[in-house]
């Protein structure tokens, strides 16, 4: 039997149910505050923001993958909390996910804060980098920013 592709799912806070959002935090929380030993405040807010669009990939209903994108002030779309489950790394779902993510962003400009070895992955999707690495949560992080896409001539 061939393995499954995930499937793609894009989601306002509104219109999540609260297992899905569950199972959401859980991704987010098993990489970013236990695998990474980040102890920051995952749940800063922008979650529930109107503007704010979470993607993921499900296999079997189950996120394996995740991002969400914030509208920042200013028309400028934020890119943040990219993440894959460790049984799925190495299936391509972070380049799947950005690819749509920028399909969503569209045409607008759009920045993250990469993790500072994960600058080449983000460099393949036009972003370039935008200001001087720093250290947050012990990890290095720079800032980095795609420039609006022009749009259909």
């Amino acid at each position: 039997m061939l393995p499954r592709t995930p499937v793609l799912r894009v989601s306002s806070f509104a219109d999540l149910d609260a297992r899905t959002f569950h199972d959401l935090l859980k991704l987010r929380i098993d990489v970013f505050v236990v695998e990474q030993a980040c102890v920051y405040p995952e749940l800063d807010g922008r979650d529930v923001e109107p503007g704010t669009r979470h993607l993921w990939l499900a296999e079997d209903d189950v996120p394996v993958a995740y991002l969400r994108i914030l509208a920042d002030p200013g028309g400028i779309e934020r890119i943040g909390r990219v993440v894959v489950a460790p049984a799925a790394r190495g299936g391509g779902h972070a380049g799947r996910l950005m690819t749509e993510a920028l399909a969503v962003v569209g045409h607008r400009p759009c920045v993250l804060e990469a993790q500072s070895h994960l600058v080449g992955f983000y460099a393949r999707y036009g972003f370039d980098v935008s200001g001087p690495e720093y250290v947050e949560d012990g990890i290095p992080h720079t800032p980095m920013r795609r420039e609006a896409a022009s749009g259909p001539s």
